[in-house]
C-alpha cells in the first residue's frame, strides 16, 4: 500500500481530513441520542429495509454540512444516494443497524469515509449510544485516543461474526455454516460494531453478505489501519462495485483460510 492514499491539492491534508470525519461524527451522535428509543414512525425502503427520521435527519445534517466545508467532494448517502464521480467522495450511513436503533438495541452506528477514485482512504465507525468511536486511515486505527490491532489468532481459535444467519442463501449458507464449524466460536449480531471489535482483537473474523457500498467504505480503513484485511468473498479489495459479500479477518493468514472455506 501506498505510503500515503491521500491526494494532494484536493482541500485538505489528512489531519484536516480526520479531523473534519471526526467533527461530522459529532454532529450526528446527539441527534441519534435524541431520536434513539423515542416512538419513530418506521417505514419500509425499497429493498424492504427499514427507515426512520433519524436516517433522514443525520443525512441530511451532515451533506449540508460536508457542502459547506467542501464544496467541490462528492457525497454517497443511503438515504439520499449519490455516485463517485468526483475524485473526492464521503460516503454516509447514518444509521448503520436500523433494525437495531428501532428495537432498542444500542449496538448502531454512523458510519464515515471518504473515497478517493473508488478507493476508501479514510473511515470512521461511530457508536453514539455507547460513546465509543473507531477511525482508521488504512495506515493506522484508534479506539478513541488508544491505537487499534488485531490480534494473532488462527481459524480454529477464531471468534466469529456475522449480522445474522438470515444474511446468506443457498450456497453461500453452506459456504459460511462451514468456515463457521472451523472457526472457535461463532456469533451473530453487531452490524458495524462488530469490525470495530474486530480492530481491537476482541473478534477474529466478520463474514457478511447483501451489504451496500455505504455499508463497507468506513470500515476497511479501520480494518486495514489495525493490522487486518478486509477484501470481498474472491479476496478482491473492495470497490463501489462489490458484490455485497465481505471478509474481514484480523491478519492475513487467517483472512487466507476463511478464503478457501467461502471459496469452496
Amino acid at each position: 500500500m501506498d505510503a500515503s492514499p491521500f491526494p494532494a491539492g484536493e482541500g485538505g491534508t489528512k489531519a484536516d481530513f480526520l479531523a473534519f470525519a471526526h467533527r461530522l461524527a459529532d454532529f450526528a451522535a446527539p441527534l441519534a441520542r435524541h431520536y434513539f428509543r423515542t416512538e419513530l414512525p418506521v417505514e419500509a425502503k425499497a429493498d424492504a429495509s427499514p427507515v426512520t427520521a433519524a436516517d433522514r435527519a443525520i443525512e441530511s445534517l451532515l451533506r449540508a454540512e460536508i457542502r459547506s466545508v467542501y464544496p467541490d467532494h462528492g457525497i454517497l448517502g443511503e438515504e439520499e444516494g449519490g455516485d463517485f464521480e468526483r475524485p473526492l467522495t464521503w460516503v454516509i450511513d447514518p444509521i448503520d443497524g436500523t433494525k437495531s436503533f428501532i428495537t432498542g438495541m444500542p449496538l448502531f452506528g454512523t458510519l464515515i469515509a471518504l473515497v478517493s477514485d473508488g478507493r476508501p482512504i479514510l473511515g470512521v465507525i461511530d457508536m453514539p449510544a455507547l460513546g465509543e468511536r473507531w477511525c482508521g486511515t488504512c495506515e493506522a486505527a484508534w479506539f478513541g485516543d488508544r491505537p487499534a490491532r488485531t490480534s494473532d489468532r488462527s481459524l480454529a481459535e477464531a471468534r466469529l461474526f456475522a449480522t445474522s444467519p438470515d444474511i446468506f442463501e443457498g450456497p453461500d449458507a453452506d459456504a459460511f455454516a462451514s468456515l463457521s464449524q472451523a472457526a472457535g466460536l461463532r456469533r451473530f449480531g453487531g452490524d458495524c460494531y462488530a469490525y470495530g471489535l474486530l480492530a481491537c482483537g476482541h473478534c477474529d473474523l466478520v463474514v457478511e453478505a447483501g451489504l451496500q457500498v455505504y455499508d463497507v467504505m468506513a470500515l476497511v480503513p479501520v480494518v486495514e489501519g489495525a493490522g487486518g484485511v478486509m477484501t470481498d468473498w474472491d479476496g478482491q479489495a473492495l470497490t463501489p462495485a462489490f458484490d455485497g459479500r465481505v471478509v474481514a479477518a484480523a491478519n492475513a493468514s487467517l483472512h487466507a483460510d476463511a478464503l478457501r472455506y467461502l471459496r469452496a
